[in-house]
């Protein structure tokens, strides 16, 4: 069995794919593997990775036959993946030279499922480290600890899956795999995940990822309806957190970082195309009108009262709207024998 394989998505990604394989090839050793993951790019991408499969050692070059978006295209790639560990990078990131091997070295060392990495941010030419939100640094603790508290920022509100290393058995398990087709914050049900199901894992410092901030081509930039897909997401979060063992624990962490992610997007929402704006209000009010209301109100008094403010007058819309159709459903009376509502 190869030591480590190496997920990386590209997908139009041509200005910065250079870099992201050079790294690679400064990290590359004869029991690595990395897998080139083509999520159907139309630019000249798949031209790079034709070549880097060629030349850059233990590279192969997986091509989508259509776009299916970053969880589907790492999911490819876990697929095919033969290594002892598993670790990702995207298309438009970098490596320190030696960073993998150094991360490995660590994770055997601490022999526990996974590690989490800090990282360090690029926008423009400004470089900033960014911790991983839990104390302990080279201790291997339970996952479940570093999900609380509700109030504070903890390890699930650092969902990169990029900034770590995960043992094969974690993929064994299926706790690696991303859900299909989610086109952003795939991340977030994958952390809570691991977090919940995972058995050991520490965080360690060296921020040897280098993660480019401000790409046109990214999602984060780009205010069109694959941005509402956050909302598939974390209904997934609460979901899955709601079916826990401690959900009475956990879920107020849930719905109070759900919440703060709406009251992001809201915020913001001048990015957002016209119409995509009118269904990110919409969808959002009805994300709210979801959740288990008693958690809902505690996670509206824990918060500023600006962005409170905004989540309540959502909530009440969509209360609104509720009150609405089924006044209408009852001005219409029962519906005709053989006739379905």
């Amino acid at each position: 069995m190869l030591k480590l394989s190496v997920v990386v998505p590209f997908y139009n990604v041509q200005t910065y794919a250079p870099d992201a394989l050079k790294s690679l090839e400064l990290n590359a050793r004869d029991d690595f593997e990395f897998l080139l993951v083509d999520d159907r790019s139309t630019d000249g991408t798949s031209a790079l990775l034709e070549r880097a499969a060629r030349e850059l050692p233990g590279a192969s070059h997986l091509r989508h036959e259509r776009n299916a978006g970053l969880a589907t295209a790492r999911n490819t790639g876990l697929d095919a993946a033969r290594g002892e560990y598993i670790a990702f990078l995207d298309g438009d990131d970098w490596l320190a030279p030696g960073h993998l091997a150094r991360t490995l070295a660590t994770i055997e060392a601490l022999n526990c499922d996974f590690v989490r990495t800090d990282h360090v941010r690029c926008t423009g030419r400004a470089r900033s480290v960014q911790r991983v939100p839990y104390g302990p640094d080279s201790v291997v603790a339970d996952p479940r600890s570093a999900i609380l508290p509700a109030g504070r920022t903890t390890s699930v509100d650092y969902p990169y899956a990029w900034a770590g290393m995960y043992h094969r058995r974690l993929l064994d398990r299926g706790l690696l795999h991303f859900t299909d087709g989610l086109r952003t914050a795939e991340d977030r049900p994958w952390i809570w995940r691991l977090h919940r199901e995972a058995e050991s894992f520490a965080t360690v410092g060296l921020p040897g990822i280098f993660y480019r901030r401000g790409v046109s081509t990214s999602l984060t930039q780009i205010g069109d309806e694959r941005q509402l897909d956050f909302i598939r997401s974390f209904d997934q979060v609460l979901s899955d957190t709601a079916a826990d063992r401690e959900f009475d624990l956990l879920l107020p962490k849930a719905v109070r970082t759900y919440c703060a992610i709406i009251a992001h997007h809201i915020g913001s929402i001048e990015r957002f195309e016209p119409a995509v704006a009118k269904k990110l209000r919409s969808m959002s009010a009805a994300a709210l009108g979801r959740m288990p209301q008693d958690v809902l109100d505690r996670a509206l008094d824990s918060m500023d009262s600006d962005r409170a403010d905004l989540l309540r007058r959502l909530r009440r819309r969509a209360r609104a709207a509720d009150s609405t159709a089924s006044a209408a459903a009852a001005a219409l009376g029962p519906s005709p024998a053989g006739v379905r509502a």
